[in-house]
C-alpha cells in the first residue's frame, strides 16, 4: 500500500519534487507513495492556481502540519539551505519522519549513500564512493563525481559540478552551472554562485562567485 507523503514547499522546487514522486509511482509496479498534498506558510495565488491546475493540494502551514494527529513521511521542497535546516529539525523534534526521493532517470554509480530527506532528480549523474548526507538537493542535470560528500542541507543547484574527492560541508548552495575542481572543500553555509568556478578551499560562510571564484 502507497504510504503518505507530505511536501513541505509549494514553490519552483516544491512542485519539482511532486514531478519526483509522480516518475517514482509511475515506474513501479504498484506506487509507493500517495501525496496528501504540499504545505506552504505563504503560498501565492500564482502558486495556489499551479496546484490547483495540477489538482494538488495545500494543506496549510507548518503549524498546521505540526497540529495533525498523523505523522506522514516528509520531504522539504524549499531550495534554501538555511530554511530547509529549520523546518526539518521542528518536523523531526515532533516525530515526523523524512524520506528520501530519487527520480527513477537520475543515475547512480556503486557505493553511493543518500541520507534521509534528500531528493535527487532527473538526470543527475553521481559516480562510485559518493556520501550523500540528510536533506540534500541534487537539482535536474547536476553531476557529483567520485569519493564526494556532500554533507546535510546542501543544495546543488541545475548543472552544477562537483568533481572528485570533494567535501562539500552543511548548508552549502552551489549555484546553477558553477563548478567546483578536485579535492577541494567548500566550507559550511557557503555560497557557490552561478557559472563560478571553485579553483581554491571555501572558508565557511563565504560568498564566491565569478571565474576563477573569489
Amino acid at each position: 500500500m502507497a504510504e503518505d507523503l507530505i511536501i513541505v514547499g509549494a514553490g519552483g522546487f516544491g512542485r519539482e519534487t511532486v514531478d519526483v514522486v509522480e516518475a517514482i509511482n509511475a515506474a513501479a509496479a504498484v506506487p509507493s507513495w500517495h501525496l496528501c498534498g504540499l504545505v506552504d506558510d505563504a503560498l501565492t495565488a500564482r502558486n495556489a492556481e499551479r496546484l490547483r491546475a495540477r489538482g494538488l493540494r495545500h494543506l496549510g502551514s507548518l503549524e498546521d502540519l505540526l497540529a495533525r494527529e498523523s505523522r506522514p513521511r516528509y520531504v522539504v521542497g524549499i531550495g534554501s539551505p538555511s530554511v530547509r535546516r529549520r523546518i526539518a529539525e521542528r518536523l523531526d523534534a515532533a516525530g515526523f519522519s523524512a524520506t528520501t526521493l530519487i527520480h527513477p532517470q537520475a543515475t547512480l554509480g556503486s557505493e553511493v549513500t543518500v541520507g534521509a530527506g534528500s531528493v535527487i532528480c532527473a538526470g543527475a549523474r553521481l559516480t562510485t564512493n559518493i556520501q550523500i548526507g540528510r536533506h540534500v538537493h541534487v537539482n535536474p542535470n547536476a553531476t557529483v563525481g567520485h569519493d564526494t560528500t556532500l554533507a546535510n542541507f546542501v543544495s546543488l543547484n541545475p548543472s552544477s559540478s562537483i568533481s572528485g574527492d570533494c567535501v562539500i560541508e552543511d548548508g552549502v548552495l552551489v549555484g546553477v552551472g558553477a563548478v567546483v575542481l578536485n579535492q577541494l572543500t567548500v566550507g559550511r553555509d557557503a555560497v557557490v554562485g552561478a557559472a563560478a568556478c571553485v579553483v581554491r578551499q571555501v572558508a565557511g560562510g563565504s560568498v564566491v562567485k565569478g571565474v576563477p571564484a573569489r
